[in-house]
């Protein structure tokens, strides 16, 4: 849900101004978000959610021909936007533990090579990248191949010796970070993100970014979320709560898997993932499955948690 206050913002602002265009810059919120992370104007670029930023980013470095580097599984959009600019995706197995497997990232780098890209926490395995081992990519990236940091729920991760790759980006001269406002803010219906970058990469993007992509509606909810800066930290707080919650419960059923740090958390069941899958449903519980491999289950209200918990309770019993 969107933050307290956004709809009413969205009302009395934006409403009337639906049969006009978006500023196609989204300068006011550009400005904004420059001031929150300590970077200039032209270090900021709109786009329709995430997504749309790293499609930008993907097709201003990379054609036919070019590789780009990322670890799988991973974000599901990464090879059909790589695949959209007629590049070739490298994908890099996870670890055991759905971690980045940051030698086998290292090992992938070659002259083909125009985008590495990171995600932190990872999308679904809820991992987290650690410094060490995001410098360690850094130092192995020539400075002219872009890395970058997709940080769609960092927002939740508590790890204390996570990346934050704003901080790199202050460091490494060729670093982009992509962020959004589709899953702390509660705002993905609604399609606003935003990158930070060098200038001249900021530059490229806004050239092969669709015109009018973020509308005014967006730009509106993103400000205003921004205003109610205390909500936010109060709402995340209790979703980790309630995560924490769920992994104890989960833990002393007998379920092992990986430390979660973001709003979900990532069941490795292998081929029983349909069977599980099976259960969820039948409780009227919607999770993400992906066959063979397993089930992503996002925190929700306390009431479809402790559903989960009961679901997997079940799951245990019958030798899952």
């Amino acid at each position: 849900m969107p933050l307290p206050g956004v709809v009413e913002e969205i009302r009395q602002r934006s409403l009337g101004r639906i049969n006009r265009y978006p500023d196609m810059r989204g300068w006011e919120l550009v400005e904004r978000l420059a001031a929150l992370d300590g970077v200039e104007p032209e270090n900021v670029v709109l786009g329709c959610g995430s997504s749309e930023v790293i499609t930008q980013l993907v097709s201003l470095v990379a054609g036919p021909g070019d590789e780009i580097v990322y670890p799988w599984r991973s974000f599901e959009a990464y090879p059909i936007i790589v695949a959209g600019a007629g590049a070739t995706s490298v994908q890099v197995p996870n670890r055991p533990d759905g971690s980045h497997d940051i030698d086998g990232i290292i090992g992938a780098l070659n002259e083909h090579t125009r985008l590495v890209i990171l995600n932190n926490p990872n999308n679904p395995t809820a991992t987290s990248l650690s410094d060490a081992d995001a410098r360690r990519v850094m130092e192995a990236v020539p400075s002219d191949v872009l890395v970058l940091f997709d940080e769609a729920y960092f927002q939740f991760n508590t790890d204390p010796d996570a990346s934050v790759a704003l901080d790199l980006f202050r460091e490494y001269p060729n670093i982009v970070v992509a962020h959004t406002f589709s899953k702390a803010y509660g705002l993905a219906g609604l399609r606003v993100g935003y990158a930070v970058a060098p200038a001249d990469v900021i530059e490229g993007m806004r050239k092969v970014s669709l015109p009018f992509a973020v509308s005014d509606v967006a730009q509106r909810a993103a400000l205003a979320s921004l205003d109610v800066s205390q909500e936010l930290e109060g709402r995340v707080k209790l979703i980790i709560g309630e995560r924490d919650r769920v992994v104890a419960a989960l833990r002393s059923q007998g379920w092992q898997f990986a430390e979660p740090y973001a709003n979900f958390f990532w069941l490795p069941l292998g081929e029983s993932t349909d069977a599980a899958a099976a259960a969820f449903v039948e409780a009227g519980l919607s999770v993400r499955v992906f066959g063979g491999e397993g089930i992503r289950i996002t925190i929700g209200e306390p009431e479809a948690n402790d559903m989960v918990i009961e679901v997997c309770r079940q799951l245990k019993e019958r030798g899952l």
